[in-house]
């Protein structure tokens, strides 16, 4: 009975073995039909990964300087008087546009003021004792030295008289310099010196902004080229300007060059010391721009995966220019509109096919070229 059981039991096995040793005959034979081809959804799904693809683009870098500085007035002058004195009365006010030489305070002026008509009498007294020896020389009664010594006497009168004049008008005080003045530090009636200052004059029918400019961006510097300044104080509104100055070498510690930009202020809007936005533009260094996951490292650098008209993956090499949010810049022998594998990269090999999701169907057409060739033969 026990044998029964054991050559039942060899004859299921054995019946086993030739069932899978027929599948697999069969299947072999099928391959070897069809020109080696996979079935499809079996090891062809293998042999075609699946990936996604984005198409490589150009962008521009280095095309956009933005850097933020302070306004400052075109002039600026701190006015003080010539000399010590009690400040008389303000001929002007906080706000107040004034012309150049224009008097906007005076001092007590009553000592040079008699100054002034002292000499004026010792002048007058000069010129009738120069006239009377003019005539007592022409009757030989005065000598050549006494008319010479009254020339030299009213001379000197006349010198006297303008010395007290520009005394008398430096009690006056005038602005140096067209603009418009701040608020007054001191008040009519206080004694002032030659050291103090008695009202600011901005000058700021135009503003000028120092920026920071790193060093990259200084070989296309220019004086007069264009600048675009946007105040933090006014969102929307721009103003026009220029480089009007630049430093002359770059600061070592920052590895940035001092840059002045000079901007208009038709409607008297901007004022000295707001924060300005200045904008200047470039031509700019062309790049083409991949998605970051697609860049891969290896021993011999960072690369990507391209695929061929063919439907190949093609590994090509692409050195990182710049990361930015979205792209990573690269420069490689790529060319715009290159289809590149952003994921699914570890998947590709060098000339093999892939699947590209969302296409339906791989990169190259579903079948090799020799299977679909065969396959028509055999229909």
């Amino acid at each position: 009975m026990k044998n029964w059981k054991q050559i039942t039991v060899c004859l299921v096995v054995a019946a086993a073995a030739f069932g899978g040793w027929s599948w697999y005959n069969t299947e072999r034979s099928a391959t070897q039909a069809t020109g080696g081809a996979p079935a499809a959804g079996q090891s062809g799904a293998r042999n075609a990964p699946l990936v996604v693809v984005k198409p490589a683009q150009k962008q521009v870098v280095n095309d956009k300087l933005s850097a933020i500085g302070s306004g400052v007035a075109l002039n600026t002058v701190a006015v003080s008087p010539y000399s010590s004195g009690t400040i008389r009365r303000f001929l002007v006010s906080a706000g107040t546009t004034v012309h150049k030489d224009q008097v906007i305070a005076e001092l007590d002026a009553e000592t040079e003021q008699i100054a002034v008509e002292k000499a004026q009498v010792l002048l007058k007294d000069a010129e009738i004792t120069q006239q009377r020896m003019a005539t007592l020389r022409a009757s030989n009664t005065a000598t050549q030295v006494q008319v010479v010594a009254a020339e030299l006497a009213l001379a000197n009168a006349k010198l006297a008289v303008k010395d007290a004049e520009l005394a008398l008008s430096r009690r006056s005080v005038t602005a140096p310099i067209a603009g418009i003045v701040g608020i007054l530090p001191v008040d009519a009636g206080n004694y002032v010196t030659s050291s103090t200052t008695i009202a600011t004059i901005d000058d700021r029918s135009k503003l000028l902004i120092d920026i920071w400019v790193p060093e990259r961006f200084a070989p296309q510097l220019r004086l007069g080229q264009a600048v675009t300044a946007m105040p933090t104080a006014l969102p929307g509104k721009s103003f026009q300007g220029q480089v009007s100055a630049m430093d002359n070498m770059i600061d070592a510690a920052s590895r940035t060059l001092r840059v002045r930009a000079e901007i208009t202020n038709p409607s008297d809007v901007l004022r000295a010391g707001m924060s300005f936005t200045v904008t200047i533009l470039f031509p700019g260094d062309q790049y083409l721009a991949v998605d970051p996951l697609s860049v891969q490292w290896d021993g011999d650098g960072s690369y990507v995966w391209r695929i061929t008209k063919d439907g190949k993956a093609e590994r090509v090499a692409a050195r990182i220019i710049q990361r930015n949010a979205n792209a990573v810049l690269v420069d490689g022998a790529l060319a715009e509109g290159d289809t590149i594998v952003t994921e699914g990269v570890q998947n590709v090999r060098e000339g093999g096919n892939v699947t590209i999701k969302g296409a339906g169907n791989t990169a190259s057409p579903k079948e090799p070229a020799t299977a679909q060739a065969n396959s028509k033969q055999a229909g």
